[in-house]
């Protein structure tokens, strides 16, 4: 994320703006910020995981969305777009909108350097505000290392740590397992 537009927004002019315009933004509180284009290794990373959702989930009781899917956080006045976010049918969306999520369960955000400070901090303590988001998960897109986040009661949040890429994950919000392999598939980390 980089440049905030120089004026306040209400929330009706904003997702105005958004239906004509060829770039994604966040907005938070009145400020609509341009969100930045990722590298391919932020591309595959997501998609990797994406795909292997999708193809897990296929036929559950969940959808998975990828990149360009909006969450509203009502809690925070924030809509932004998640890398990735799994959400339990049936689908909830804001009120008065076909095209903005509030109930996802899982969301996953590939950390750049530009962003990484963020989705830590202030983005997740905003998704925590979300009552039926249960588990979050945060990929280097630049070193196999992965933060999984599973919440295990109100205010209490576990973390654990992956660097193996040999090790596998188990989601707690849905039947699913991944080894931190996958996610890095066809990934060049050489380059970085």
């Amino acid at each position: 994320m980089t440049q905030a537009l120089q004026r306040t927004y209400t929330d009706e002019e904003y997702l105005e703006f958004e239906l004509t315009s060829e770039e994604r933004h966040e907005y938070a509180n009145g400020e609509i910020r341009l969100m930045t284009g990722g590298t391919p290794n932020h591309n595959d990373i997501a998609g990797n995981l994406y795909v292997l959702l999708k193809l897990a989930l296929k036929g559950k009781s969940y959808r998975t969305f990828y990149a360009d899917q909006r969450l509203w956080i009502p809690d925070r006045n924030l809509y932004t777009y998640p890398d990735v976010m799994v959400v339990e049918k049936p689908l909830q969306v804001q009120s008065g909108r076909t095209d903005t999520i509030i109930n996802p369960v899982m969301i996953a955000e590939v950390l750049s350097k530009s962003t990484q400070d963020y989705d830590r901090g202030e983005k997740f303590v905003s998704y925590r505000t979300i009552d039926s988001f249960r588990e979050y998960l945060l990929i280097d897109q630049y070193n196999v290392h992965v933060e999984h986040y599973i919440k295990t009661a109100a205010h209490q949040w576990l973390l654990t740590e992956y660097e193996d890429p040999t090790i596998t994950i188990s989601f707690q919000a849905f039947e699913f397992q991944i080894q931190i392999a996958e996610l890095y598939e066809n990934i060049d980390l050489s380059s970085v």
